[in-house]
C-alpha cells in the first residue's frame, strides 16, 4: 500500500498478555481549533496550522491507493522534529460538526502527566497520561485513548511503547486506561455479552465504562488544550475488543478507532450497535490462526466486525499480518522515529469534520511506506507473507 509523504506517528502493539512490545497491549475548555503559529499543508492539500514551527519544505509525491494520483504538498517542521501533513492540524471548518457536550468537569482535579485519579460515578478511578513536553496553551493536540491487553496494564502500555517519545515527537495527549479489575475471569474490560456463563458482564458495568472514558475526556479537556475533533481510540486483543463497544457507544466524542485483533459479536463478545457517526476505523489481526486461549478467534471476530462498520458506511482500512497473536510487524514509515508510525498516522489523519465514509487516503493514499498488507476496504487486504520477528503469545 504505498502512498503520499505524510506524518509518521508511533503505536503499540502487544500480544493477549503474551510477549509484549507493541499491540494489545492527538486547551483548556476543549478547544477545537489548531493553534497558529505556522502554516502547513494538510493530507488534502489545505494548509493547515500548528504551533512552533520551525523549517519548511516541499515535496512532491504520486500516490496510489483505490486511487491513483500526483500531489505536492507543503510540510512544516514542528517542534518535536516532525513533519506536519495530517488533516487534524488543518483549521477546523466552519461545518464542522458541534462534538458531544462533556460531562460536568468540576471535580476534576488539574491533570498532569503521569498518574491522575478522578472521580467517576460513586467512586474514583485511575489514568495515566503522557504530555508533550514544553506544551503551549497556543497548541491544540489530539487526544488518543489506549486501552490495554490482557496481560498488560496501562503503565506497561506506555513502557513498552515508548509512548512519551512519541508525544514530544507528535504533539498529542496520550491517556493510557486503567483496568479496574473486577471483570471475571480477568478479563480487564467489559466487552462480554450480558448472560454468558462465568464471563458475562451487566449491561450496567458497560455503563460504568462508557462513564469512565467521559470522565476522563472532559477532565483532560478541562487541562489540556484538547482538539475536541480530533479524539481516537485505540485497543489490542482484550483492548481492542473493548473499543468497539466504546465506538459503538461514544461515535459522538470519537473521530477514530484503531481495533488490532479485536473484532465483535462472536464467542459471545458484545455486538457493534449502530454508532452515532460512521467513523473511520482500521481494522488488524494476524491471519486465520490469530487467536487467544482456544476462546476467541480474531479473524473471524475482525471480518464480524467489518461487516457490521460496512453497513453504516465506515471508512474502512484492512490490515492482515501472519504474525498469528503477535506483534503486527509494521516497518517504520519514512517520516517515523517509531516502528509503528502506520497506526498513529491514520488517528491522526482522520478528524471528525470528515463526511461520513469518506478520507483523505481516498484521494492522496495513505501514507508513503504504508505495509503493502493494508488495504482501503473490507476483503482487500492481501495477507502479509515472511517471517515473524516475534513469536505469538496470549
Amino acid at each position: 500500500m504505498k502512498g503520499r509523504t505524510a506524518v509518521a506517528c508511533l503505536v503499540v502493539v502487544a500480544a493477549c498478555g503474551g510477549a509484549v512490545a507493541v499491540q494489545d497491549s492527538g486547551g483548556a475548555g476543549g478547544a477545537s481549533a489548531v493553534a497558529a503559529n505556522a502554516t502547513a499543508v494538510g493530507s488534502g492539500g489545505t494548509a493547515s496550522t500548528t504551533a512552533s514551527a520551525t523549517t519548511t519544505t516541499t515535496t512532491t509525491s504520486t500516490s496510489t491507493s483505490t486511487s491513483t494520483s500526483t500531489s505536492t504538498s507543503t510540510s512544516t517542521t514542528g517542534a518535536g522534529g516532525m513533519t506536519i501533513g495530517l488533516a487534524c492540524f488543518q483549521p477546523t471548518p466552519a461545518s464542522a460538526p458541534q462534538p458531544g457536550a462533556l460531562v460536568d468537569a468540576g471535580d476534576c482535579p488539574t491533570m498532569k502527566a503521569g498518574p491522575n485519579t478522578i472521580p467517576v460515578g460513586n467512586g474514583t478511578r485511575d489514568v495515566l497520561i503522557a504530555v508533550p513536553k514544553d506544551l503551549q496553551p497556543s497548541e491544540t493536540v489530539p487526544v488518543v485513548f489506549l486501552w490495554h491487553w490482557l496481560g498488560g496494564s496501562a503503565q506497561g502500555f506506555l513502557d513498552k511503547a515508548d509512548v512519551q517519545t512519541a508525544v514530544d515527537h507528535y504533539r498529542f495527549v496520550a491517556v493510557s486506561m486503567v483496568a479496574k479489575g473486577d471483570v471475571p475471569q480477568g478479563l480487564k474490560w467489559p466487552f462480554m455479552q450480558a448472560g454468558t456463563p462465568v464471563v458475562g458482564v451487566s449491561d450496567a458495568r458497560v455503563q460504568e465504562e462508557y462513564g469512565y472514558f467521559d470522565k476522563a475526556l472532559a477532565c483532560a479537556a478541562k487541562t489540556f488544550p484538547v482538539n475536541r475533533h480530533c479524539v481516537s481510540s485505540l485497543g489490542v486483543s482484550a483492548g481492542a475488543l473493548w473499543t468497539q463497544v466504546l465506538a459503538s457507544g461514544r461515535g459522538k466524542f470519537l473521530a477514530s478507532f484503531l481495533s488490532l485483533s479485536g473484532g465483535e459479536g462472536q464467542f459471545f463478545v458484545r455486538p457493534w450497535q449502530p454508532s452515532a457517526r460512521a467513523m473511520p476505523a482500521m481494522v488488524l489481526w494476524g491471519g486465520p490462526n490469530d487467536a487467544c486461549a482456544n476462546l476467541f478467534n480474531f479473524q473471524t471476530l475482525s471480518k464480524s466486525l467489518e461487516g457490521k462498520l460496512g453497513a453504516q458506511n465506515h471508512f474502512l482500512v484492512e490490515c492482515v499480518h501472519n504474525c498469528m497473536h503477535s506483534v503486527p510487524p509494521f516497518e517504520p514509515l519514512p517520516s517515523s522515529p517509531t516502528q509503528f508510525g502506520a497506526l498513529w498516522e491514520f488517528a491522526l489523519d482522520h478528524p471528525d469534520w470528515l463526511p461520513e465514509g469518506a478520507s483523505p487516503w481516498q484521494k492522496n493514499g495513505p501514507p508513503a511506506g504504508y505495509p503493502s498488507w493494508c488495504a482501503i476496504g473490507a476483503g482487500k487486504a492481501t495477507i502479509r507473507t515472511g517471517a515473524c520477528p516475534n513469536p505469538p503469545g496470549c
